[in-house]
C-alpha cells in the first residue's frame, strides 16, 4: 500500500511494490518523483525525516534527513548582515541539503533495487513534463515579479515560455532530469550497495556541492529586502550524514506513537496525548465545541514547551528533557491548566529548566494561513506552512512514514546547472545563543517535519502524516484521536472537519504568533464556531475542505491485511494498493 501528497507518487510507489521492490524502494522512488510533481512544496535541495520499522526488526527508527547549518553559519554573521532574524528566502537561510543523500543512504542500506531503476522514474516525468495543480500556478503566479527582478535563473526554469504555467498544463525540468542522469552514471562499483554509495560520493563531493557553492556565494535577493551571499561551502555538503536514530515514543490508550527527538516537533504531538490522556473521551471528542477547545489549549502548552525546551541537543541533554516532558506527573500538572475559557498567554512548564521565551510579535490576521498545507506566499517570496508526505507498506512488513520538504521552487534563486534551489530551514532558528533552538554551525535546525508511526504490542501498525508546518502535528492530533479513541476507520478520520490553533509561534519567518487564535473547517458547523468564539477563542472559518493534507498506510500483524487512505483536499492526495 502506498499513499501520497500527489497521485504520481503514489502511483510510481505502487509501481515499483508490484515490480518487487520493498518499501524502502518504492518510496525512495516516489519521493524523487515529488521533487518533480510538487517542486513548490520540496525539492532535492531540501530535507526530509522518515519513522520507519523493517520487517525484521519492527523497533521504530527516524531517518534524520535533516541538514545542518553550515560552518558559515553563524549568530555573529547573521547580526552583522544587519538581520534579527534567520531570512525566509535566500541561499544565506539553507541548511546542509539532506534530502537527496539521505534517499540515497536509505536505498543503499535498506533497499533492493538499483539507482537508475529507482530513478527512470523521476527521470522520464522531470523530462516528459507533469500536470501543473492549480496551486503550484498559483505560487508561481505570486512569486513572478521576484524571479523577473531579482531572480533570473528561477524565471528562466519555471517560467520556460516568459510567461506563469496555466493550470493543468506540462511543466519539464529537463536541467534536473540532467542531474539525475549524471548521478545515476556515478552509481559504480562491484556491488549495489557500493555503486549507490558512489552516487552519493559524486553528490558531496563533486559537481552537485560545486555548482551549489559556486552559485551560493553570489549576493541576492532574500526576504529582508536586501541582497546576501550564501555560505554554504563544498566542505559542509561533506560534512553531512545520514542516520538512523532511535525514535521517542509515547503510550495512548494501548497504542505506541513513535516521533523523531527534539531536534523535530515530533514530541509536541507526544506531549498533547500524555496531557489529554487524563480527560475523559467527551471532553477530547475533536468532532464537539468543548472537545476542539480542550485540544486547542492541550495543544497551546505543548507548543510553548517546543519553544521553551526543543533544539539540536546531544543524546544525553536530550533524554532527560523529553523524561520529564513526557512523565505523568508533568503531563497531568500540564492537564489542569486547561480551562473552560481559552487562554491568550504563553506557558512553557516548570521542568527543572530555565525555559526560553522568545520575543512575542502578535501576527496580523491578513497573515494567517489558509489552505491544505501548501505554502502561503508573500510577493517576496516567504513561505509559512509547507512540503508533502508519502507513507509505504509492503508485503513482508517493512514500512515507512517519511516527511519530505525544504528546497521548495520560491525558497531561493535555482542554481541553473542544477534545475533545483536551496532550501531556507536555517529560518527555524534564533539568533539567541541562549535559545536551545539557536543558530550554530554543525547544529539541526528545529524542523516542523513530523512524520508518525504507530505500533500495537511492539508491532508497526500504521504510519502517517501531513504537510502543513506548525500544523503537522495538530492535523495528525484529531486524526489519533477519532482513530484510538472513537474507532473511526482511517479515511473517515481523514474526511473529518479539523482545526488548528495559531496561538503558537511560527516556526517560519518572521516568527509572529497570534494569541487565543483558532482556524476551523467550515463543515464543523456554525453551532461549534458560537460556542469557540464564547469560550474566548479567535476563530477564522476556514473553507470546508481546507485544513490538512494526511495520507496513512496500515497494516495487520495478526493476518498481514493492508489498508491506505488519502486526503481528499486539494485533489492531489491518492492512496493505492493491492
Amino acid at each position: 500500500m502506498c499513499a501520497s501528497t500527489h497521485w504520481l507518487a503514489s502511483a510510481t510507489a505502487q509501481s515499483v511494490l508490484e515490480r518487487g521492490g520493498n518499501a524502502f524502494d518504492a518510496a525512495t522512488a516516489g519521493a524523487f518523483v515529488l521533487h518533480v510533481a510538487e517542486p513548490h512544496l520540496n525539492g532535492p535541495g531540501g530535507d526530509l525525516v522518515a519513522v520507519l520499522a523493517t520487517a525484521t526488526d519492527p523497533s521504530p527508527l527516524v531517518l534524520a534527513g535533516q541538514g545542518h547549518a553550515p560552518r558559515g553559519a553563524t549568530i555573529d554573521h547573521f547580526l552583522a548582515e544587519g538581520l534579527d532574524h534567520v531570512p525566509g528566502t535566500g541561499a544565506l537561510a539553507a541548511a546542509v541539503p539532506g534530502a537527496v543523500d539521505s534517499w540515497l543512504w536509505l536505498l543503499a542500506e535498506l533497499g533492493t533495487w538499483e539507482l537508475a531503476d529507482v530513478l527512470a522514474y523521476a527521470i522520464g516525468y522531470a523530462e516528459r513534463g507533469v500536470p501543473v495543480v492549480p496551486r503550484l500556478a498559483h505560487v508561481l503566479s505570486t512569486v513572478e515579479d521576484l524571479f523577473r527582478t531579482h531572480w533570473p535563473t528561477s524565471f528562466a526554469l519555471w517560467m520556460p515560455g516568459g510567461s506563469v504555467p496555466q493550470p493543468h498544463s506540462t511543466l519539464a525540468n529537463p536541467t534536473y532530469a540532467r542531474t539525475l542522469r549524471r548521478l545515476s552514471a556515478a552509481a559504480t562499483g562491484e556491488t549495489r550497495t557500493a555503486r549507490i554509495h558512489s552516487a552519493r560520493d559524486t553528490w558531496r563531493t563533486g559537481f552537485v556541492a560545486a555548482e551549489v557553492a559556486e552559485f551560493a556565494k553570489v549576493p541576492h535577493r532574500h526576504s529582508s529586502g536586501g541582497d546576501h551571499a550564501g555560505v554554504i561551502t563544498t566542505a559542509d555538503f561533506t560534512d553531512f550524514t545520514p542516520s538512523l536514530e532511535p525514535a521517542v515514543t509515547a503510550e495512548f490508550r494501548g497504542t505506541t506513537v513513535a516521533k523523531a527527538g527534539l531536534w523535530s516537533q515530533g514530541p509536541v504531538l507526544l506531549q498533547a496525548l500524555t496531557v489529554l490522556d487524563h480527560f475523559d473521551d467527551e471532553q477530547i471528542d475533536p468532532s464537539t465545541a468543548r472537545g476542539i477547545h480542550t485540544i486547542t489549549e492541550v495543544v497551546k502548552l505543548a507548543m510553548a514547551d517546543r519553544e521553551a525546551y526543543y533544539g539540536h541537543l546531544a543524546p544525553g541533554d536530550a533524554e532527560p528533557v523529553v523524561r520529564r516532558l513526557l512523565s505523568r506527573r508533568y503531563s497531568e500538572e500540564r492537564a489542569g491548566l486547561v480551562g473552560e475559557v481559552a487562554s491568550t498567554e504563553f506557558r512553557p512548564g516548570d521542568i527543572g529548566i530555565a525555559p526560553y521565551v522568545p520575543t512575542l510579535v502578535a501576527r496580523r490576521h491578513a497573515d494567517l494561513a489558509d489552505g491544505v498545507g501548501e505554502p502561503t506566499v508573500q510577493h517576496t517570496g516567504e513561505t509559512r506552512g509547507d512540503t508533502c508526505h508519502i507513507d509505504v507498506v509492503d508485503r513482508w512488513g517493512n514500512i515507512i512514514s517519511a516527511t519530505p520538504s525544504g528546497g521548495w521552487l520560491q525558497s531561493s534563486p535555482a542554481v541553473p546547472e542544477l534545475g533545483f534551489a536551496l532550501g531556507t530551514r536555517l529560518q527555524m532558528t534564533w539568533l539567541d545563543p541562549a535559545a536551545p533552538a539557536r543558530l550554530a554551525p554543525g547544529r539541526r535546525p528545529r524542523t516542523t517535519l513530523s512524520p508518525t508511526l504507530l505500533l500495537r504490542d511492539g508491532l508497526p501498525v500504521a504510519a502517517l502524516g501531513t504537510p502543513g508546518g506548525d500544523q503537522q502535528d495538530q492535523w495528525q492530533l484529531p486524526y489519533l484521536l477519532r482513530t484510538l479513541v472513537f474507532g473511526l476507520d482511517p479515511q473517515e478520520a481523514i474526511d473529518a472537519p479539523t482545526f488548528h490553533t495559531t496561538a503558537v509561534v511560527s516556526s517560519f519567518w518572521p516568527r509572529t504568533w497570534t494569541p487565543g487564535g483558532l482556524v476551523v473547517e467550515e463543515r464543523a458547523g456554525a453551532a461549534v464556531v458560537a460556542e469557540l468564539a464564547a469560550r474566548g477563542h479567535d476563530v477564522t472559518v476556514s473553507g470546508p475542505w481546507s485544513q490538512g493534507r494526511l495520507s496513512v498506510v496500515t497494516r495487520d500483524p495478526g493476518t498481514g491485511v493492508l489498508r491506505a487512505a488519502a486526503n481528499p483536499r486539494g485533489a492531489q492526495g491518492y492512496a493505492v494498493g493491492r
